[in-house]
């Protein structure tokens, strides 16, 4: 039921923002190894009113969680409803900087994956999709390609800000990436977090260790993505005690800090459009 109630909820997120469905609806069904059947909910925003361009990017979270374990809930506040949030608070806010007369360069796929608590299969559905040439543009015709796809955001838990990186700075965020990306990416994100006054503490790594940031970025749906060389990103808050646990509500959530990071990845991927 949690399930359905937030699919829904996403997809009026998605029409209230304007995009538009990739196929008849906005969900794309999957079915797990186990034989569950999940949804992926998939909404495009043209990147302009003029020029419909042939290449796109892909922001993505996943919005499944444990669900029930006997009668105990895991509400799954921080990971993944807080990427939910910045993800459609993304999309809206692009497509009102659209409305008044932004172009961009790059149509955008917003991507709310199922099942990645079942070895990530919502996005390696939709990058199969993707590389079969299945998924069409609703406004050209064409085949969304993996040729025409430039790099993907994924936005899995960050809310929180019980992980900082420096002690005393609960307001920071992190953002890993593939390996061998150009520096560009990392360095506008802090061009973009000084100029419009965020002043978020970023990190780059997960928490200065090599093997961990490496680990952890093969834990989240990004990751598919980057094992097919596309760039893929990743913005997070952190793993924290309360992660798959009963406790990882709302109370637990800094959602001043929450808004921040928003912004910040608002900025960079309108720079980077």
């Amino acid at each position: 039921r949690g399930s359905v109630e937030a699919a829904f909820w996403i997809s009026e997120k998605f029409k209230a923002a304007g995009l538009l469905k990739l196929g008849e609806g906005w969900g794309q069904s999957l079915t797990t190894e186990n034989g569950t059947i999940g949804h992926n909910i998939i909404g495009l925003l043209p990147g302009s009113a003029k020029v419909h361009p042939d290449r796109y990017i892909i922001v993505g979270a996943h919005y499944d969680h444990l669900g029930m374990a006997g009668k105990r809930l895991y509400p799954g506040a921080d990971a993944n409803a807080s990427g939910v949030v910045a993800m459609t608070s993304v999309a809206e806010m692009l497509s009102i900087t659209r409305s008044i007369g932004r172009s961009y360069n790059c149509n955008i796929i917003f991507a709310a994956f199922d099942a990645k608590e079942m070895n990530m299969e919502g996005s390696k559905r939709l990058w199969e999709a993707i590389a079969a040439g299945e998924l069409t543009d609703p406004v050209s015709g064409n085949p969304i390609t993996r040729n025409k796809i430039v790099f993907m955001v994924n936005i899995d838990q960050i809310g929180s800000s019980l992980a900082p990186l420096n002690k005393g700075r609960e307001d920071y965020m992190i953002m890993l990436g593939n390996p061998n990306l150009k520096r560009s990416y990392n360095d506008m994100l802090k061009v973009c977090n000084d100029s419009y006054d965020i002043g978020l503490d970023l990190g780059f790594t997960y928490y200065g260790s090599d093997n961990f940031t490496k680990l952890f970025y093969r834990l989240s749906d990004q990751n598919v993505f980057a094992e097919h060389r596309i760039p893929a990103f990743m913005f997070t808050s952190g793993i924290t005690m309360n992660t798959n646990k009963s406790r990882d509500t709302v109370a637990n959530l800094n959602i001043e800090v929450l808004q921040k990071r928003i912004y910040l990845i608002y900025h960079w991927l309108e720079k980077m459009l």
